[in-house]
């Protein structure tokens, strides 16, 4: 098991700094005015891996990607703790002769395999759906 330190300072009224466990300074705030939120960011989080996934699992796969778009859309709990309850993943992918099929599959092994952030609100009892349009360019 691999070990991870991160740390988040508090600056002034809901505004925080944090250190990723690579060293980068993100920016956060409760009020959105300074930074991105703290579920703002879990959202970025999840977008990130599973885009990632999907980039390096169709570049693998020898598809012609020039560009990878993941649009999150989420509900999240009206009751404090108001954490996410549904998040929709819509990834739009552009290149030359993108094949569907290794699109859905590349979503489906991320999903289910390979992002972490997913895995992990899943079984958190979070219901996460994809889906995904090819633009040829």
């Amino acid at each position: 098991m691999s070990e991870s330190k991160a740390s988040v300072t508090w600056q002034e009224n809901k505004a925080f700094m944090g250190v990723s466990p690579s060293g980068h300074n993100v920016q956060i705030d409760a009020d959105k005015e300074k930074g991105a939120s703290p579920m703002e960011l879990v959202l970025l989080g999840l977008g990130g891996c599973a885009s990632y996934d999907v980039v390096s699992i169709l570049q693998k796969s020898r598809q012609d990607v020039t560009d990878v778009r993941c649009e999150l859309t989420a509900q999240r709990a009206e009751t404090t703790p108001a954490v996410y309850t549904d998040i929709h993943l819509h990834f739009v992918v552009t290149g030359q002769d993108i094949k569907d099929k290794q699109v859905e599959k590349a979503i489906h092994l991320s999903a289910e395999k390979y992002c972490s952030a997913s895995r992990m609100l899943v079984a958190g009892g979070v219901n996460i759906t994809h889906d995904f349009e090819v633009i040829a360019g």
